[in-house]
């Protein structure tokens, strides 16, 4: 009498060689596809080696779904149409420190979706098949993804933030967000976007760059040069904020410089900049939230010990 498929046959072997691609995740018309019926399924799942994500993909394995698995869920959710978008797309792309509630995942206008609380699945009119970037999972290309991430976040400092550490992770330089938000004809927060953008095309590299930068205009003091490449010796070093004619250092201390790894680097700076002549600030990103007005008086003091005066009204 002959057996029926068994659990390690040939069609069994190819899904789990699949899903490990996937997170651990396979979407119902792959596991077809693959020739494993509906009733296999439901009985892998009743057995309790499987477990259902949602109505339209399965997890091949009965313990916690990882991150990846978690976005291919959310796009088989979406269907054939959907792609990561925004910042779940950024995150795909190798984004770090960042994170987001649910997965967001984006379908045309129109689009049949079958909606389901574990992820964040949205119609927009911004869809355009010529977004997506279709290999390995279905995501919105990371410039587009950038500029929605910033026109659907949550506050206009999420806003900043994330346009700001795309920039900084190398995931997407300035120039191609400009011409991304070319694109964008209406939206409440373009104008803050355009803000942001041309911040970084001017060279900032972080976010406390950037309201630093606006509170040095507001104040009338003088521009500083950003990110200037120093070396001392066979070190090779970046200085946030540099007026050179008036010998003044400022580095803005985010919680990045906290990390052992940026311990050493940062004091041998500081200690190098020191040893040249030159007056070396820090404002810690707390002190700029807390104390801005101390903070700013001290640099506005050490432009004018550096022979900077303030020009006649």
């Amino acid at each position: 009498m002959p057996r029926g498929p068994s659990y390690d046959d040939r069609r069994f072997a190819a899904a789990r060689e699949l899903a490990e691609e996937q997170g651990g995740l396979l979407s119902r018309r792959q596991l077809y596809a693959l020739g494993i019926t509906r009733w296999e399924i439901t009985g892998q799942v009743r057995a309790r080696r499987w477990l259902l994500v949602g109505d339209q993909s399965v997890q091949l394995h009965n313990s916690t779904l990882s991150a990846w698995g978690e976005m291919w869920g959310a796009v088989f959710q979406g269907g054939p149409r959907a792609s990561l978008d925004a910042g779940s797309a950024l995150i795909a792309a190798g984004l770090e420190r960042f994170e987001m509630d649910r997965v967001r995942v984006s379908v045309p206008r129109g689009a049949r979706v079958r909606r389901n609380r574990r992820f964040n699945i949205r119609q927009t009119r911004r869809w355009d098949a010529a977004d997506i970037v279709r290999v390995g999972i279905p995501r919105t290309r990371t410039p587009t993804a950038a500029v929605r991430a910033g026109l659907w976040a949550r506050t206009d400092r999420e806003a900043t933030y994330v346009l700001t550490i795309a920039v900084q992770q190398g995931l997407v330089p300035p120039h191609e967000l400009g011409e991304e938000l070319l694109r964008i004809r209406r939206d409440r927060r373009r104008l803050l976007l355009h803000a942001v953008v041309n911040e970084l095309l001017d060279g900032a590299r972080s976010l406390g760059e950037i309201d630093v930068a606006r509170e040095l205009r507001r104040r009338g003091l003088p521009p500083p040069a950003r990110q200037v490449l120093r070396q001392d010796g066979r070190n090779r070093y970046y200085l946030d904020l540099y007026w050179p004619d008036y010998a003044l250092v400022l580095e803005i201390d985010g919680i990045h410089h906290a990390w052992a790894e940026n311990v050493v680097g940062d004091a041998l700076r500081q200690n190098a900049v020191v040893l040249q002549g030159e007056t070396f600030l820090r404002l810690p990103l707390l002190g700029l939230r807390l104390r801005p007005g101390d903070f700013f008086a001290q640099v506005e003091h050490a432009l004018r010990a550096g022979g900077w005066r303030p020009a006649a009204a």
